[in-house]
């Protein structure tokens, strides 16, 4: 069983930086297409970034595009969403998310494992 557990989100002003943490286990990572996604309240989930197994292949979300980039290192079992110049749009519940079978993909669906999420509030 994988399991997924995030961290690093907080409270952060607007124009500032954050670096979310995924860590895996259950499964070796390199089998994993990886991925974050957020929700904020009343809102439906949105994708964010996607990162392939070897990492040579990376998706963002429009609105996050230039300002975030997602990572791994495979060795440690990590990856890792480096968030900058932060928007209050950007507040929301940031969960990784990892996929057995495909590519990476903007899909929520096409991810068969969930982290339960750290929370990101950017303050204006």
């Amino acid at each position: 069983q994988v399991q997924l557990v995030e961290s690093g989100g907080g409270l952060v002003q607007v124009g500032g930086s954050l670096r979310l943490s995924c860590a895996v286990s259950g499964r070796t990572l390199t089998s994993l297409s990886m991925g974050w996604f957020r929700q904020a309240p009343g809102k439906e989930r949105e994708f964010v970034a996607a990162i392939s197994r070897g990492g040579g292949i990376t998706l963002y979300g429009d609105s996050v595009k230039g300002r975030f980039t997602i990572s791994r290192d495979n060795a440690k079992n990590m990856v890792y969403l480096q968030m900058n110049s932060l928007k209050p749009e950007d507040t929301a519940v940031y969960c990784c998310s990892a996929d057995r079978n495909s590519p990476p993909t903007t899909n929520t669906y096409d991810y068969d494992y969930w982290g339960q999420g750290t929370q990101v509030t950017v303050s204006s």
